[in-house]
């Protein structure tokens, strides 16, 4: 068996980018990846501008609570005031650029209006408060300067980076187009919902699982349904799969019983680069290539033997293969720790590690498993983290309860109390 380290870093170095671009609408850009640098053509804010409701004026004008300044006039947002008189005020609202000549705002709360002909006709207004050049106001630039890179390529898409983009004047994107997903679970007992189920059958929930899965990470998925437990039936999905996907996700038939078929048949149609990997749940786990058509006056490469770099010139065309477990919580854990950087790195993505978090174990796990274990466990309302009781591979219910994952060592128990290392979910689901 591979550790689970060596494979996190053999498969994402093994598998390129696709380099496919596509331009899109800021607003229909979530959750892809960038495929180009964002530059700001202008600062933001474009000018000083008052985070407060109240009245913009000159420090040095107000020589302590009750001074009394003529308001000279008024500019809401979206409006540029007139230069700023010495010795007056200018009623100003949130967002507004502040009159040249100004250099701080007090809000509105520490002011009094006194009514009657002044100015423009707009009355006077009473300060009550102390003042200090430069308070409430925004400057020119604060947030982001001309020129600069606000977003890099590799960036992944949130709303956060889409209102940046947007804030910087971007109504388009350059982001990696969609990886093609083909995924097909195998396995003679399975039917799908809705259908009867006869003894010895169960509910496909795999397909539904890392269909959501995949969807969530922006793929494009080519769903090939439920293929039975036949090694030609399973090289025939395989060839089907490679003609469509850059990638091909399987569940089931990855052990080594009977009728599991897919490793004979992932050689047969490739070549298999990994399989086994020293972690629970998910032992079962196939990684390799699965062969199309070669390309036109192009030799094909010999089936087998030692790994070959996909990246060559005049290497056959093929598709990338993961086989999951069939357990359900198998089948999740692996996805979410394997295949998921996987299709980030397909994507271009930057940032393929999730982030961990050191947290209190509010339960103890004296008999652990001489492989690496992934607990489900969930936060609670002290700080700490408490235990799914069932941490059995085909508890599908503990990943709904679950906040995260505890990334425990082999054979490490756990005590009341211990620090843990604390994955996510809100780390891997996108």
């Amino acid at each position: 068996m591979q550790s689970l380290d060596e494979a996190l870093e053999r498969l994402p170095a093994r598998v390129a980018p696709l380099g496919q671009l596509e331009t899109l609408s800021t607003a229909e850009a979530l959750g892809r990846v960038l495929a180009a640098d964002v530059v700001s053509a202008l600062d933001v804010p474009p000018a000083d501008n008052t985070s407060m409701d109240g009245y913009a004026l000159c420090a040095a004008d107000v020589a302590g609570p009750g001074t009394v300044l003529p308001v000279a006039q008024r500019v809401p947002a979206g409006v540029v005031g007139a230069l700023h008189q010495p010795g007056t005020a200018a009623r100003i609202f949130t967002g507004a650029q502040i009159p040249i000549g100004a250099d701080a705002v007090v809000m509105q709360e520490q002011c009094e209006a006194v009514p009657g002909e002044s100015g423009e006709g707009l009355g006077s207004v009473r300060v009550n408060a102390e003042v200090q050049s430069g308070q409430w106001i925004r400057c020119q630039g604060e947030d982001v300067r001309k020129d600069s890179v606000v977003l890099t390529a590799g960036h992944k898409l949130d709303a956060a980076a889409l209102g940046l983009a947007a804030t910087v004047g971007a109504a388009q994107l350059t982001v990696a187009r969609r990886p093609r997903v083909a995924l097909f679970s195998t396995g003679d007992e399975l039917v799908m919902p809705g259908e009867p189920l006869k003894p010895g059958a169960i509910y496909n929930s795999n397909r539904f699982t890392l269909r959501g899965l995949l969807q969530g990470l922006g793929c494009e998925v080519v769903d090939l349904g439920i293929v039975p437990d036949q090694l030609d039936a399973t090289r025939a999905a395989l060839r089907e799969a490679a003609s469509q996907a850059d990638l091909i996700i399987t569940s089931g038939g990855v052990s080594v019983g009977e009728e599991d078929h897919l490793r004979p048949a992932v050689q047969a149609e490739g070549e298999l680069d990994l399989w086994q990997i020293a972690m629970k749940p998910g032992k079962p786990l196939a990684f390799g290539r699965i062969f199309c058509e070669p390309l036109a006056g192009v030799p094909a490469a010999p089936q087998g033997g030692a790994s070959r770099s996909w990246e060559r010139p005049g290497e056959r065309l093929g598709s990338w293969f993961i086989g999951l477990p069939g357990n359900p919580v198998s089948s999740f854990v692996t996805f979410l720790l394997l295949v998921r950087p996987v299709i980030l790195r397909l994507q271009g993505a930057t940032r393929l590690a999730p982030r961990r978090f050191a947290l209190r174990a509010d339960f103890a796990w004296p008999k652990p498993d001489r492989r690496r274990e992934f607990l489900r466990v969930r936060l609670n309302d002290s700080g700490g983290l408490d235990l799914f009781p069932n941490q059995s591979s085909g508890v599908l219910s503990s990943a709904v309860w679950a906040d995260g994952l505890v990334d425990n060592p082999a054979g490490a128990p756990i005590a009341l109390g211990d620090s843990v290392s604390f994955i996510p979910f809100s780390e891997v689901l996108s």
